[in-house]
């Protein structure tokens, strides 16, 4: 990766101490002000550590230049930060006298996938990845996430009068395979260092910019992975009454299992079964001997997720005996549990970014991709995971009314925020956040 700007140095514009006088009542209206500013003028070093690191991704494990680059950022603001923990990940600690350690997370790694966005700063790097070379991409927003953990460690350092406690500032690997949390965890990040009281993440995604959805309770999905090898008896594509076609048990399988979702689930409740892979064959006239489908699965509630695993494994085993083939082999891998929402973190967060942003603030729905933030959550720290937009208000309102074009959601080729003011809301956002969590807890002592 490329070694741009020196480190951000700490903007004395916030290191105003008369801003917020101890435990008198937030002036937000001046402080995001304030925030603002020191954002504006430092924005230039915000803006090519994203491209840089939009520039150069790398996919899960593999982030070893961009945890590097993040390292370096963080010790110029004066951090005490520890490498490699959970393989790739990287732990920040900024100690600012007596109160709660509060952490903020970011993800380190990008998509094995190729970019298609034509940006000037756009990506065409490639890598090894399950054993075969893949192009990588940010096209997840995780580039827009470590600009604004950097910008917001930044911004809290320069108003650290304002507050006490200690920072946990943690860059998470492998997001993507929902597996860095838990190395990072299984690694000590809570036991070789203070677990923390209240945490915090964010996500970008496909909406306007300046707005900030958040919700209290399930916030994400729970994820699993579906793998079923359909076996048979291979030969002539023109004589198919001599074999057991294990690709029409295949084909059957991927349209009845829908049924598990139609007439097996409570129609109130989510869940999802999607095919996202199939392999088996070489050649159009040879019926071959075994087909593998795999998938993903994804729900909210335990029980919602307990019934469809069964209803799936059943129609697998069922489309397999009504061809008389092999039962078929099955494998499901649970991934990332759903995200739940602390009602107290969030109400406190609520209040001071309603105040902050007004009606650019709006309860949403859970959202249907997972996210291994859980794993902190479920680890026992009360937490809150937000979203922010990364597009232009006038084209997500032309997507809405059908006079303009869809937008490309996460893990799109075309996914392309606008860096600018999706950067500011992040910072603006997570730093009041963590500084109205703090001031909640000097309250109540």
């Amino acid at each position: 990766m490329q070694h741009l700007a020196k480190p951000f140095l700490v903007s004395a514009a916030l290191c105003v101490a008369t801003l917020l006088p101890a435990h008198a009542e937030m002036d937000i209206a001046r402080l995001k002000a304030a925030i603002e500013a020191s954002v504006e003028a430092d924005y230039p070093k915000l803006d090519a550590l994203y491209k840089d690191i939009h520039a150069h991704p790398e996919i899960a494990f593999q982030e070893e230049k961009t945890a590097a680059r993040l390292a370096a950022e963080m010790r110029a603001l004066g951090f005490d930060v520890t490498e490699k923990v959970g393989k790739t990940g990287l732990v920040a600690i900024y100690k600012n006298g007596d109160g709660p350690t509060i952490m903020v997370r970011t993800e380190l790694d990008a998509l094995p996938m190729e970019e298609k966005t034509g940006l000037a700063y756009a990506s065409h790097d490639k890598t090894s990845w399950n054993g075969r070379e893949t192009f990588v991409a940010h096209s997840c927003g995780h580039d827009i996430h470590m600009a604004s953990w950097v910008g917001t460690a930044k911004t809290l350092v320069g108003l650290k009068d304002q507050w006490q406690g200690t920072l946990m500032f943690i860059a998470q690997p492998a997001e993507e395979t929902v597996s860095g949390a838990k190395a990072m965890l299984a690694d000590g990040l809570f036991t070789r260092f203070k677990k923390p009281d209240f945490a915090f993440a964010l996500h970008d995604g496909a909406f306007a910019y300046g707005t900030i959805n958040y919700r209290v309770g399930i916030g994400s999905s729970n994820s699993d992975s579906l793998f079923v090898r359909f076996r048979g008896r291979g030969g002539h594509g023109a004589a198919p009454q001599a074999t057991i076609d294990p690709v029409m048990i295949a084909a059957r399988f991927i349209v009845d299992v829908q049924s598990v979702i139609s007439r097996e689930k409570d129609p109130t409740e989510f869940g999802v079964v999607s095919i996202g892979a199939i392999h088996g064959g070489t050649a159009e006239n040879i019926i071959p001997d075994e087909v593998l489908v795999a998938g993903t699965i994804r729900t909210f509630k335990p029980e919602v997720r307990a019934k469809m695993l069964t209803g799936i494994e059943r129609t697998a085993k069922a489309v397999a005996a009504m061809s008389d083939a092999p039962a078929p082999d099955i494998k499901i891998t649970e991934g990332a549990k759903a995200v739940m929402n602390d009602p107290g973190v969030v109400a406190t967060a609520e209040k001071v970014l309603k105040a902050a942003f007004g009606d650019k603030l709006r309860p949403s729905p859970p959202g249907t991709p997972s996210e291994d933030f859980s794993e902190f959550i479920n680890a026992g720290v009360p937490s809150m995971f937000f979203n922010i937009g990364v597009y232009e208000p006038e084209r997500v309102a032309a997507a809405r009314d059908g006079s303009g074009p869809q937008l490309p959601p996460n893990h799109s080729p075309l996914f392309a925020p606008m860096p600018k003011p999706t950067i500011e809301t992040g910072i603006e956002a997570m730093t009041l956040a963590v500084l109205g969590t703090f001031d909640q807890h000097a309250r109540s002592k």
